[in-house]
Parts: C-alpha cells; sequence; structure tokens
C-alpha cells in the first residue's frame, strides 16, 4: 500500500479533463460550449458545479492577498467574467445557479459526461473554508450535497473544492459523504491523504498540470502561446488531471482549450472524465500522502498540496 507509482506505470496514457464551473454566466455560456467542443473531438470531462447563489462580486476582498492584483491584471477579469457577474453578491444578487440552470446541469449529464459538486457557494467557500470550524464546513458541503441530489436525482460521487481550499473536517466529509474520490489538491498522482497522521479513506485524484490563467502574462506566455506550454508539460506521456474553468476556457480561452485538445490527442492521450482515471486505479495500492497548505506559482493564496510520502509508524491507528 506504501509504494508510490507514478501514472505511468499502467499501460493506458490518459488525461482526464476536470471543469470547475464558478458561476451562473458560466454554466449558462460557456457549459453549453465546452460540452459541444468535447463532444466534437469525442473527449470525455467531468464537470463539477457550484450549486447555490452566485456571489462572485464579493471576491473583492481577495484585493488584500499577496499577487491576486498581478493575476487580476494579467488575466483580464473583468474580459473573463463580466460586469454583471463581478456584482453579484454586492450590487446585484446573486442568482441560485442551481435552480434557475438545473436543465443545463442535467443535459451535461445527460450527454454522457460525469457530474460532481464543485462548491454551493464559490466565494464563501474559498474565502471561508480554511478558518472555519466543523459546523461551518458541514453545512457548506450539506448544502451543496442535497441541491445536487435535487437536480440529479442521485447522490455525488466525487467531489473538487473550490479554489482547491480545504479543511480538516472537509477532508472527513470526503469520507463520510460516500464519494468515491475527489480531486480538492494539486499534486503529481492519485494517493489517500493524511492530515496530521490521520488517514481519509476517500481517495484524491490531484490537478497535475498549471491552469491555463497560471501560465498568461508569465515567462512570455500569452494567450496566443499557452497552449504549447501546457502541451511542452505533456510530451512525456504519463496520466494526468487537467483543471479549466466554464468561464475561461468555454468562453475567451476557448481557442487555446481547442488547440489542447488537438494537441494532446496528437501526443496520444485519451482525453476522459476522471472516473475513466479512477476506474483503472488498483485502490489497495494507493500511496499515503500527507496535505497541507501552500502555494503554486502563477495562484495568489495558498492551496491544498499533495505532500510527502506518510509512513505510519506502528503505533498509528
Amino acid at each position: 500500500m506504501l509504494a508510490c507509482a507514478p501514472f505511468a506505470s499502467r499501460p493506458a496514457v490518459k488525461l482526464a479533463l476536470k471543469i470547475d464551473v464558478d458561476t451562473c454566466r458560466g454554466t449558462r455560456e460557456g457549459v453549453p460550449r465546452l460540452v459541444e467542443m468535447l463532444g466534437r473531438h469525442g473527449a470525455g470531462a467531468t464537470f463539477l458545479f457550484s450549486l447555490g447563489p452566485d456571489h462572485t462580486g464579493r471576491a473583492i476582498t481577495r484585493v488584500f492577498r499577496p499577487g491576486f492584483l498581478g493575476k487580476v491584471g494579467r488575466t483580464s477579469v473583468v474580459s473573463h467574467y463580466g460586469i454583471r457577474t463581478l456584482l453579484y453578491g454586492t450590487l446585484l444578487p446573486g442568482p441560485d445557479i442551481g435552480r434557475r440552470c438545473a436543465a443545463i446541469l442535467r443535459g451535461v449529464r445527460d450527454a454522457g459526461f460525469e457530474v460532481g459538486i464543485h462548491a454551493w457557494d464559490h466565494v464563501k467557500w474559498q474565502d471561508g473554508v480554511g478558518a472555519a470550524g466543523e459546523a461551518w464546513t458541514d453545512f457548506q458541503m450539506a448544502l451543496a450535497r442535497n441541491r445536487f441530489v435535487e437536480v440529479f436525482g442521485e447522490d455525488p460521487r466525487v467531489h473538487g473544492a473550490a479554489g482547491w481550499q480545504m479543511n480538516v473536517h472537509a477532508y472527513r466529509r470526503t469520507q463520510r459523504f460516500g464519494f468515491a474520490y475527489c480531486s480538492d489538491t494539486r499534486g503529481t498522482h492519485p494517493f489517500l491523504p493524511v492530515h496530521r497522521a490521520e488517514i481519509i479513506a476517500c481517495p484524491q485524484l490531484p490537478t497535475t498540470l498549471p491552469t491555463l490563467d497560471e501560465l498568461v502574462g508569465l515567462d512570455g506566455v500569452t494567450e496566443a502561446t499557452v497552449a504549447d506550454a501546457i502541451l511542452e508539460r505533456t510530451r512525456e506521456p504519463r496520466d494526468h488531471v487537467f483543471t479549466l474553468h466554464a468561464e475561461l476556457e468555454g468562453m475567451k480561452l476557448a481557442p487555446a482549450f481547442e488547440r489542447l485538445l488537438e494537441g494532446w490527442k496528437a501526443q496520444g492521450y485519451e482525453l476522459v472524465a476522471m472516473r475513466g482515471l479512477f476506474s483503472g486505479l488498483d485502490l489497495a495500492a494507493l500511496p499515503l500522502h500527507t496535505v497541507a497548505d501552500g502555494e503554486v506559482p502563477g495562484r495568489s493564496g495558498t492551496l491544498a498540496l499533495q505532500g510527502p510520502a506518510f509512513l505510519p509508524s506502528p503505533s498509528t491507528p
């Protein structure tokens, strides 16, 4: 169980597409465009939905985080999200995504794509979970789970935390809710998370590649060249999880994403939903790794990261 094997040890080389859907506009405009694009390329994907109110405008508090203003300047937030979305939760009431867009959400599942939970309130989770206690965390996750069941008529199997933000209560809840697996972290390969010597029995399939918005504007990378920067990182074959956003790759960055789909197919990857990676895992052989907050180049603040391998002592329960 403790042997740490990379993705490439398995014969099939797969690249799982994880699509985070943060906003009402992204759900209404970006999601249908991505469904159409993925269908043309014969690609699978996992769509993770924000299911409650769109309070994107409240993210203005992030202006005080180190690196946030630099990211805003590099990625042109207004052009990606639109003025109206950036006022939701402040000057405009936040629309209820799960109720207003329920038909779109079900249409994604009915088109054959995997669906799961991103958050109830994306901004509230991303900005609050790090310092939150058990009751707050359980309530937010229960809201999202209950709305998922209301929309889809079935239990969710996968969770991917907004902004890769987690706490120990959230890790425990992924286990209690019975998720088959989660993608809440950034890392290199699938693992079982360990938080301060506590093993969480819910596998993590971490995001293994940088996102497009983390690369644009750094080291001379532009929107026209960002796909090439990612393809260079996937030139050597091994399984990957790539996270994209309906508000970016489904809208302004759609040409770059289409270039990625073409490039990955040329590199020999099978483009799958995360369940396509999960189904090939030997769960009994998953390594244990610590999880902790850390920084990722091109993204402000700290994120949940896959840490060193964990070797339990004989006394560890």
